[in-house]
């Protein structure tokens, strides 16, 4: 298939000798004598490369730039004028063009650099497929074991996944609860984006917001650059707090904020960001006798609640206990997907 370029320029010479030019090379050419013409066509159908004059009347190559990054972020834009400067180069570059050519320019120049923007654009297409098989090829943590109990676990997985549901994961220490949440994230619809694991019981207060909400520059001694946290990072994913029976009632007043408003404050800032997560928390602990006497917060234990998944220990599984031998050995065959451990 033919590469769609569209050509920009009201010089009509200038435009008719480069349109003469590139289908002679083999490409499919658009051309317009106006910015606002190119912009409609912009707005209604797809180029691979778009090659604009920098100076024209009422829409400039720079508004073309810009536009055609919003409307077609892959598509490379080369900027060429008879008025260049540095000034001007490097405000295109800025931009997001691809090249800035000078006129007079020379035609194998014009070439070359048209041939390497358009192999460009191609390796960003492929590279964008290859991300977008790799998704569709990702399988849910492998769960071992088929008692009664862990099949209905696994079913209980299945109908929350696809929700944006917070989810309460509960058992003793070694029944797989990160696992779990490893399995519902992979199976929503946020399965693209990160899922961040995060310890409550691995860390200082201090420390616990600075790694999930990060800090401004100069917010305390040593913050020599703005961090994003954890919760930056997770945009769009999910956050899985294990052992949050373990967490600061301090800190719990942050995660609730997080939780209701979709947005945070890093350490030092003064501003809100928005963020777009799903929670999932994890704890060997009784939360609700944790409530009642007051070491964890009602609020949060009725958000984070909302669906419980309940574990069940290995002695009300006894008939997973071969498969999980089997497994951990490494002697049977295709059982080594995953790893049941918090």
């Amino acid at each position: 298939m033919k590469k769609q370029i569209l050509i920009i320029e009201d010089e009509e010479i200038a435009r008719r000798n480069l349109e003469h030019i590139l289908e002679k090379e083999g490409y499919h050419v658009v051309a317009v004598d106006s910015g606002t013409k190119g912009l409609t066509l912009i707005k209604s159908r797809s180029f691979d490369l778009i090659i604009t004059d920098y100076k024209m009347k009422k829409v400039d190559g720079l508004q073309v730039l810009e536009q055609s990054r919003k409307l077609q972020p892959y598509t490379e834009v080369i900027l060429i004028t008879g008025y260049a400067t540095v000034d001007s180069a490097v405000t295109a570059m800025r931009e997001g063009a691809y090249h800035y050519i000078a006129k007079p320019y020379k035609i194998d120049e014009v070439r070359r650099i048209i041939r390497e923007a358009l192999l460009k654009r191609s390796l960003q297409l492929e590279n964008l497929a290859l991300k977008d098989a790799m998704k569709k090829e990702i399988q849910p943590p492998f769960i071992i074991g088929n008692s009664p109990a862990m099949n209905e676990v696994k079913k209980n997985i299945a109908r929350i996944a696809k929700t944006d549901i917070s989810v309460l994961i509960l058992g003793e220490s070694g029944t797989g609860k990160e696992l779990v949440a490893k399995s519902i994230h992979s199976q929503s619809h946020r399965s693209g984006h990160e899922m961040v694991a995060f310890n409550c019981g691995s860390f200082s207060e201090d420390l616990m917001a600075n790694e999930l909400f990060g800090h401004e520059k100069e917010a305390f001694t040593g913050a020599g650059k703005t961090k994003k946290g954890l919760f930056e990072f997770a945009d769009k994913g999910t956050v899985f707090f294990d052992e949050i029976g373990d967490m600061p009632l301090t800190m719990q007043v942050k995660i609730l904020r997080v939780l209701q408003e979709k947005e945070l404050m890093r350490v030092g800032g003064t501003t809100t960001i928005p963020v777009d997560l799903r929670f999932i928390a994890a704890t060997h602990r009784d939360l609700k006798h944790e409530v009642e006497r007051e070491a964890f917060r009602q609020d949060l234990y009725y958000r984070l609640n909302v669906v419980t998944i309940q574990l069940p220990p290995l002695t009300a599984r006894h008939g997973d206990i071969p498969l999980l031998a089997y497994h951990f050995s490494g002697k049977k065959p295709g059982d080594g997907q995953g790893h049941q451990r918090d």
